[in-house]
């Protein structure tokens, strides 16, 4: 009779790395976009002209107001209301993302594979 199947165990300090590993990834991934912006124009052009109000910005009272306990006035939340958000698509970016995606799907699938066949044979005495 085959002896029970008892699948290789990964030690603390491997499961450490991994998981330090993984955390560094995540934070670098949520960084990069904030490192690689490319500067606004600066704000100085915009607040030397005449003064603004809430109405030609169109914005309510309770608008107002809730720019008020976020400790804007009006002057300070123009370019905020009236700048437009950037939907592009940088190709650069795009083909890098898609690159370490599939590189990263492709890689699981070869270890996943290579210990798939790992069991099958420790399990049924099979190589392949």
């Amino acid at each position: 009779m085959a002896a029970d199947y008892v699948p290789p165990v990964q030690k603390g300090f491997g499961q450490l790395v991994d998981s330090i590993f993984l955390l560094v990834l995540v934070y670098c991934s949520l960084l990069a976009p904030l490192l690689l912006k490319t500067p606004d124009k600066p704000p100085e052009a915009e607040t030397a002209k005449a003064h603004v109000t809430w109405k030609e910005l169109g914005q309510n009272p309770a608008m107002e107001a809730q720019w008020r306990k976020l400790g804007y006035d009006a002057q300070q939340a123009k370019p905020i209301i009236t700048s437009r958000f950037d939907y592009q698509i940088e190709p650069v970016s795009l083909i890098v993302t898609a690159l370490v995606i599939v590189g990263y799907f492709v890689f699981v699938l070869r270890v996943s594979e290579k210990q798939y066949r790992q069991v099958i044979a420790e399990k049924f005495g099979e190589t392949s």
